[in-house]
């Protein structure tokens, strides 16, 4: 496994070094939640200002979700950076973001991520099949912003949703979790809160599946480039499918597709999934506990 060859020296914590030291248990999970509900709140008001100010046409109201969506982080984000500050004198940490593989290696890992996590989303689909139909206001709110000017759509879901939400939900949680839990517990309950922050069934039950898949591979690599793009790459899929003439309404490849032809294509995503995994599981880690993610030390005080 040359390619995964993990290379000392070259660990890199210029992705969210202000986070390093804060590894939030249940209760700091439960916290980080509320908090990112009060974002929530304060973007609505924030965004309804926004729109009475400018008024209420179907522009404005996708730029007023523009808005809305990074400010529901900016609670989490403060917080946990202050927590961080404070502990970093006593306590080490571990780096949200790790880099241990050489230029081939980290080219080769973000090959087959990306390709794990088309995959992936294949394979999920039947559950999202199995789900009774979107509550009309829910999928007008969807459709506005994947309807909007390409930028803003790409904006919001392939660089805001990944940043962010990768940052809370694999960055902060799973990365704290596993220093209280083992690893499956730690995957299985960071994925259950990334579920949860979509509140509503329709993208959670996805995201549960997904988050397992993320949350693995950040326990293998402990980089959050890799899951940031793995998240980047399954929303703008979804969202140049949903760009093309004579699919933007289709709720699944079934609708489109042969059953053997889908059957040939589900089968070979199985197997693309199930190799990716195997590769990924072949990678070396530096702790059992704590999986590729690297130990920061505390700031000493003599």
């Amino acid at each position: 496994m040359g390619f995964f060859k993990r290379h000392q020296g070259r660990a890199s914590y210029a992705l969210f070094t202000n986070y390093s030291h804060y590894l939030p248990g249940f209760g700091g999970m439960t916290g980080l939640f509320l908090l990112f509900l009060l974002g929530s709140l304060l973007g609505s008001l924030i965004s309804g200002v926004f729109v009475l100010m400018m008024g209420s046409s179907e522009s404005v109201m996708q730029y007023s979700m523009l808005i809305a969506y990074p400010v529901s982080f900016i609670p989490p984000l403060l917080y946990a950076s202050a927590k961080s500050r404070r502990n970093e004198f006593f306590d080490k940490g571990y780096a949200l973001d790790s880099n241990n593989f050489g230029a081939r290696g980290g080219f080769a890992m973000a090959v087959i991520v990306s390709i794990a996590t088309l995959a992936a989303a294949f394979v999920c689909e039947p559950v999202s099949v199995m789900l009774p139909d979107m509550p009309e206001t829910l999928k007008k709110s969807l459709e506005l912003l994947m309807d909007g000017p390409l930028w803003a759509a790409l904006l919001s879901v392939s660089v805001f949703a990944p940043l962010f939400e990768e940052w809370l939900c694999r960055g902060l949680v799973l990365r704290g979790l596993m220093k209280h839990m083992n690893p499956t517990g730690a995957i299985l309950v960071s994925a259950a809160f990334f579920a949860i922050l979509h509140m509503n069934p329709w993208q959670a039950i996805p995201a549960f599946l997904l988050g397992i898949l993320f949350g693995y591979v950040y326990y293998r690599t402990g980089s959050l480039k890799l899951t940031m793009l793995m998240h980047c790459v399954n929303n703008t899929f979804s969202l140049l499918l949903s760009k093309i003439p004579g699919l933007e309404d289709i709720e699944s490849f079934m609708d489109i597709l042969s059953p053997w032809a889908y059957a040939g294509i589900y089968v070979a995503c199985v197997l693309m999934l199930a190799s990716a995994v195997i590769l990924i599981t072949g990678i070396p880690v530096k702790d059992t506990k704590m999986g590729g993610c690297d130990e920061v030390d505390a700031l000493s005080i003599d």
